[in-house]
């Protein structure tokens, strides 16, 4: 059963939302404030953590800030309806998605269902690995070695840059990326793929050139350079 932690000052909003989760299938626990939102989403005990950004005293940004700080546990947020900064800000820290408030319970349980299919997806053996230069992905156990290094990454990241390794060389259309690795058609103004492509690029570093290991072919999409 995946568990899912809900950060929420909403007492109202958690109950319903808890309601809806475990008529879905899901085991949902609500917490109020960020300090108990970061000490249960860093126990290892839940699968994924739902996470307000307006919450009192400590905020669900430098929530997310302390999550990524230890763990990769995946993080959807509940945004503001048109808080581009927010959503841009909490999307470079690591956040996987966003789902902006008010959203229906609907929309929660599918895109928690997007993020968990990237986090496990089904069909992909334990031993299936791709090698592209010094770069090397797992996708059955979600791990990453990058010039003989762990790469930590989140599922969202994970998802993107496997799709780029698995077409080095190769432009990948954002809307290709969007389909094979968020799982969703890209729309109109969504900075999501570049917010995360860039977060990508700072964690491989650059090139002898001081170019990007990914790059941006203006108007079609995205190619991860092949050594």
């Amino acid at each position: 059963m995946i568990c899912v932690l809900l950060v929420d000052d909403d007492r109202e909003l958690t109950d319903m939302l808890s309601q809806y989760l475990e008529r879905e299938g899901f085991a949902a626990t609500a917490v109020h404030t960020g300090e108990e939102g970061e000490v249960l989403a860093l126990s290892g005990d839940y699968s994924i953590v739902v996470l307000d950004v307006m919450l009192p005293r400590l905020s669900g940004i430098e929530v997310l800030r302390r999550i990524r700080s230890q763990s990769q546990v995946p993080v959807l947020l509940l945004t503001a309806r048109g808080d581009n900064i927010d959503k841009i800000a909490g999307l470079e820290l690591g956040a996987d998605d966003y789902v902006p408030k008010p959203s229906s319970p609907g929309e929660l349980v599918a895109r928690l269902r997007a993020i968990m299919r990237r986090v496990a997806p089904v069909g992909k053996p334990l031993n299936d690995v791709i090698h592209t230069g010094t770069l090397t992905l797992w996708p059955g156990k979600r791990q990453a070695s990058w010039q003989g290094r762990s790469l930590e990454l989140t599922s969202t990241e994970f998802s993107l840059l496997e799709e780029l390794a698995r077409h080095a060389g190769q432009v990948v259309s954002k809307q290709d990326l969007s389909l094979n690795a968020l799982g969703r058609a890209l729309t109109r103004y969504d900075r999501r793929i570049d917010v995360h492509i860039s977060s990508i690029r700072q964690k491989l570093g650059p090139r002898d050139d001081a170019k990007a290991w990914i790059q941006s072919v203006r108007g079609l999409g995205y190619q991860l350079i092949a050594e």
